[in-house]
């Protein structure tokens, strides 16, 4: 017999070895051709966003499209004791098998049938993968179970180990394991459940989590921890058992409690991580350069500083401009406030500016040579201009330098310096230094004023110029993935001269009295700052540069409604003084640059002080309080009445602007004068010619007596008299515009209305004429009333003692 077993089994043992070599390769072709006619198509899942502070802190985070909370995660971001717990109680042979194991297959088969139910699934970690991406196509009989359905998932397993890494497949599982509710991925699960990092995971929460997938639902540890608590220790069963984990490690941690409370993303700057995430759809980390404790401090502030405003909100951004890095983003004061419209960016809104725009203009100026530090600009009425704007408080200051214009935000002077320099000029300078500006039709002399629309981030943008040389920079709020280093782009633009930023700078640090509090704050470098008001009272801003820090806040309501009685002086700077205060102390200090120098300039002309002029007393600096001009002396110089010690540029020392308010021509007159000193014909007998430096016309009513034009002027001489006038301009009706339409009041009211009747420039009085018909005489610059005529069409002469004269027509219409 035992012959005849051998012979049988050598003849049958090769067919049988062939058919078993044959079988395998026919199942690998058809396995290989069914690869091809059912390609694997893993599905992109969208997965969700963190975004962090700078030292990784979360400060936001975001579901994908569907609300699943999902974020990839890989093996070296999890702790090892998870990967323990889950490749040792779910998959002891991950790294070896083929994508299945027919020892668990064989197990779970013989289990279930003893069973008569299903209680083992004999699944690989490879399976599960295959059941997560493709449970479309397992849904298809029996819920999801039967032998069809093991088959198809059999099928996708083996295709899994064909076309990736056993790595590749662990991260798949720990990226997308379902671990209940809207919870995915081992990562958002130890966060959610647990409130820690996946590398932080102690021997029982690993345990815990590696078991949770199994059934999501029913183990969920915050509404059945009782139940979590016994799947966990059976995970920790196994893991004795098979020696993978110590009895005494086991035990601690047993004794571990499951306590389990969702926690909730955090939503720290929520705008700015809104703005990052729509910008980089996609990234599942996005990692900012804001400063975590000092986010969360600012946030505050300005959330406290706002609670008493009704509907209003408020934004603050703080940048660093030593790595051109942001520190703070609070585009509001209240994102979950429907009242204060929180969801609205109010850093990126676009707003009126008011006048947080005039330093750079200044700036311009003198790079351009228009302007030093303390030339002579006219806060006075603009009569008759294209543009009469008005002070904020509604008074005017008279003759004023360019320090005191800007320091007091005069609106008169900054309309003068533009007009010179040229909107569209300006315009165009702000737009090429990065400014992010809204203009309906051409640029005009408005846009000093708040006329152009921008945002808060354009102006710190622009602010950046006087810390670094002129060039405005525009910060970076992102820190690359991967190279770990500010997302960095060619975001610097030249805007001013380093001169000319140092000198704006240096203006804007001076102290104003009333506002000493925030002149110098934390550590010893002063604090330059700026206010501004748009129109209608809609939006108040300050911004402030302490060291290399510059601050900027806005502060109003997002519909744009007025709040009467707010602006920048009163609503922003204060909430500007706390955020500066808050901010690490600064030394940094940027040297005087070498283009710039001190000269000693005479006004009115605004020329350099010359040795061999007249002696006008001692010399001052910059007046803050006092506008009065009273001489130093009784008699002064011919043509250096004041003196003061002003900053230049590149040695330009720029004459006193002319314009058509202060009258045309030069302030310089020529005349000649006899042996008496009276003002003579050049052709009379014994006369020389003198200069004599006068002031513009506008000014007059704020000069003291002795400085006005008239009594500088020599009388002319009885004998031979020169009649020519010497006004700074011809004499020009102010109050009534030619072919302007005036409307009449109806009924007894027009008994008691009437018209201003003003000039500027003259000599003497100024006689009035209406329809040839002598009506008043006044005196220069004065104002007389004149009762308002019928309605018609009139003629209005204004003329002076010297014989100079304006004409004007206008029209008088009914009121209905």
């Amino acid at each position: 017999m035992s012959y005849i077993r051998s012979v049988v089994l050598s003849f049958i043992a090769p067919f049988f070895f062939s058919f078993i070599m044959v079988s395998v390769v026919y199942s690998l072709f058809f396995f290989l051709v069914l690869d091809r006619l059912f390609p694997l198509f893993l599905e992109n899942r969208p997965i969700s966003t963190v975004v962090t502070a700078s030292d990784g802190t979360p400060l936001r985070a975001f579901a994908d499209e569907r609300g699943i909370w999902r974020y990839p995660a890989s093996i070296d971001q999890v702790s090892p004791l998870y990967i323990q717990a889950l490749l040792n109680y779910e998959d002891r042979w991950f790294y070896y098998h083929p994508g299945f194991n027919p020892l668990s297959v064989i197990r779970a088969a013989i289990q279930n049938s003893r069973a008569g139910r299903v209680v083992s699934g004999g699944s690989t970690l490879t399976m599960q993968v295959a059941r997560i991406f493709f449970i479309n196509d397992f849904n298809i009989q029996e819920n999801g179970k039967g032998l069809r359905v093991k088959l198809l998932q059999l099928f996708r397993a083996l295709q899994l180990e064909l076309h990736f890494t056993k790595k590749e497949i662990l991260n798949l599982y720990l990226t997308h394991a379902p671990f209940g509710s809207n919870i995915e991925g081992i990562k958002t699960a130890a966060y959610t459940w647990l409130g820690k990092d996946a590398l932080e995971l102690s021997h029982a929460e690993a345990a815990l989590l590696a078991v949770l997938p199994q059934a999501p639902s029913y183990y969920r540890p915050d509404r059945h921890p009782e139940r979590a608590k016994n799947a966990r220790d059976k995970v920790l069963d196994r893991l004795e058992k098979i020696k993978v984990w110590s009895a005494a490690t086991v035990a601690d941690a047993k004794r571990e409690p499951v306590v389990a409370l969702r926690f909730t993303p955090p939503v720290i700057a929520p705008l700015a991580a809104r703005r990052l995430h729509f910008q980089d759809a996609g990234e599942s980390l996005i990692r900012t350069t804001l400063d975590f404790d000092l986010q969360v401090h600012i946030e505050e502030i300005v959330k406290n500083y706002v609670s008493s405003m009704p509907a209003q909100s408020g934004a603050a951004l703080v940048v660093d401009c030593k790595s051109m890095e942001v520190m703070v983003y609070v585009g509001s004061a209240d994102f979950t406030s429907i009242e204060r419209k929180g969801h609205v960016d109010m850093i990126q809104a676009i707003r009126s500016p008011g006048s947080t725009l005039k330093p750079f203009l200044y700036g311009a100026a003198i790079d351009d040579g228009l302007i030093h530090s303390h030339s002579l600009l006219l806060d006075t009425p603009r009569f008759n201009a294209a543009y009469e704007p008005e002070n904020f408080t509604g008074e005017f200051m008279g003759p004023v330098t360019v320090t005191e214009a800007l320091r007091h935000s005069l609106n008169v002077p900054a309309v003068q310096v533009l007009e010179a320099y040229g909107p569209h000029h300006f315009h165009d300078r702000l737009k090429n230094g990065g400014a992010t500006l809204e203009f309906q039709g051409r640029p005009n002399l408005s846009i000093i004023l708040g006329g152009a629309g921008t945002n808060l981030e354009s102006l710190v943008t622009l602010y950046t110029a006087f810390v670094r040389d002129g060039v405005a920079s525009k910060a970076v709020m992102k820190i690359d993935s991967t190279s770990g280093r500010d997302e960095k782009s060619e975001n610097s633009r030249y805007l001013l001269s380093p001169g000319a930023a140092w000198v704006i700078k240096d203006i804007l640090t001076q102290p104003f009295p009333g506002y000493e509090g925030i002149d110098q704050l934390a550590g010893h470098v002063p604090v330059a700052w700026k206010t501004g008001t748009s129109y209608g009272f809609r939006d108040a801003w300050a911004v402030g540069i302490m060291g290399e820090y510059i601050a900027g806040v806005w502060v109003g309501r997002p519909d744009g409604t007025p709040v009467p009685g707010q602006y920048g002086a009163v609503t922003a700077l204060p909430l500007l003084k706390r955020i500066v205060d808050s901010l690490p102390q600064s030394d940094f200090c940027k040297k005087m640059p070498d283009s710039v120098k001190k000269e000693t300039i005479c006004w009115p002309l605004g020329n350099a002080f010359k040795p061999h002029m007249s002696h006008c007393g001692s010399t001052r600096s910059i007046p803050t309080s006092s506008h009065s001009f009273k001489p130093h002396m009784s008699h002064c110089g011919v043509n250096c009445l004041k003196k003061y010690e002003a900053w230049i540029v590149e040695g330009k020392v720029p004459v006193t602007l002319i314009d058509k308010t202060s009258g045309k021509g030069s302030l310089l007159k020529t005349m000649w004068v006899n042996s008496r000193g009276e003002r003579a014909q050049p052709s009379c007998n014994g006369v020389k010619m003198i200069s004599v430096a006068l002031w513009p016309e506008s000014v007059d009513a704020w000069l003291p007596s002795e400085w006005k034009n008239r009594n500088r002027i020599p009388p002319p001489s009885p004998d031979c008299p020169d009649l020519a006038s010497f006004s700074s301009g011809a004499l020009q009706i102010a109050s009534v515009g030619d072919e302007s339409v005036i409307l009449c009041p109806p009924g007894e009211d027009a008994e008691s209305s009437s018209i201003p009747l003003t000039t500027i420039g003259g000599w003497g009085k100024i006689h009035w004429f209406l329809n040839r018909e002598s009506v008043a005489t006044s005196h220069k610059n004065g104002t007389v009333i004149l009762p308002m005529p019928k309605p018609g069409r009139y003629q209005l002469v204004a003329a002076d003692d010297s014989g100079e004269s304006d004409m004007v027509m206008f029209s008088v219409i009914s009121g209905r």
